[in-house]
């Protein structure tokens, strides 16, 4: 009679991550079933990077919840230039800006850019209602919105330049994050005061991984409005902006369980 395997204490922990632990072994290699699910996970990292960008309907999406939207697109002009030069995707195409240079707009407190990035998949699904759990919160401050620009083939720096010639004092950049063997559909969420062209990332405060299996829409709204009034209370942005989102939530509501 053969004896029974015993059981891999580390097979408990994988119901609590998507983190590829306790893989397990046959001989010196992987078993199959866990090198056919590495398969599918590098497809489908694959994939959300070369998903074309259904702006339209994101557009849509955004329109449904009240507010304008406006197309745009980067100096890159087609997704092999986008990939192979980032420098492309920071910056407006001639008739992006001159579409936004021409529209008469006032001043706004908030401008959102919705840019495909490196995910299109991770902003058709959340997107829209990552704005959504917002826009509550943003009238509650009373802050003014420009209309949102929806962005294709863009990188992160390509809000500056947005924010900048909208004339907003804070700009919100929403993109599909790089993707992950595990996290395909990762949204990213860039916050920057008094946007302009040559900042760099350490103008910016980032709230990352807002997807189904990490940052809640509500969570991550509460932060990015938590981080947006410090930035126009302090007149400032990224390293000198600290997120202490999750201990003035404590002070407010004492009796609440710490992580």
């Amino acid at each position: 009679m053969t004896a029974p395997v015993p059981p891999d204490p580390w097979t408990a922990l994988r119901r609590h991550t998507t983190a590829r632990i306790a893989l397990g072994r046959t001989g010196a290699s992987l078993p199959t079933h866990e090198v056919l699910a590495f398969a599918l996970a590098h497809a489908q990292a694959r994939d959300a990077v070369h998903t074309a960008f259904q702006a339209g309907e994101v557009s849509e999406a955004i329109e449904a919840l009240g507010l304008p939207t406006l197309p745009v697109e980067s100096a890159a002009p087609d997704r092999a230039t986008y990939l192979r030069r980032p420098d492309l995707g920071r910056r407006l195409s001639a008739a992006s800006r001159d579409l936004l240079t021409a529209r008469s707009h006032k001043p706004a407190d908030l401008a959102i850019v919705v840019a495909d990035g490196l995910s299109s998949t991770a902003v058709h699904a959340h997107a829209a209602p990552l704005i959504a759990a917002l826009l509550p919160l943003v009238r509650a401050e009373g802050w003014s919105l420009a209309p949102v620009a929806v962005a294709h083939q863009a990188r992160v720096a390509l809000g500056d330049e947005v924010g900048q010639i909208l004339g907003a004092r804070l700009v919100l950049l929403l993109v599909g994050e790089r993707p992950g063997l595990s996290s395909p559909d990762s949204l990213g969420a860039y916050l920057t005061f008094a946007p302009r062209v040559g900042l760099t990332d350490a103008a910016r405060n980032c709230v990352s991984n807002i997807r189904g299996e990490g940052l809640s829409y509500p969570q991550a709204a509460a932060k990015l409005v938590w981080l947006a009034r410090e930035a126009l209370r302090l007149g400032e942005s990224g390293v000198a902006l600290k997120d202490e989102s999750d201990t003035a939530l404590l002070v407010a509501h004492p009796t609440l369980p710490s992580a």
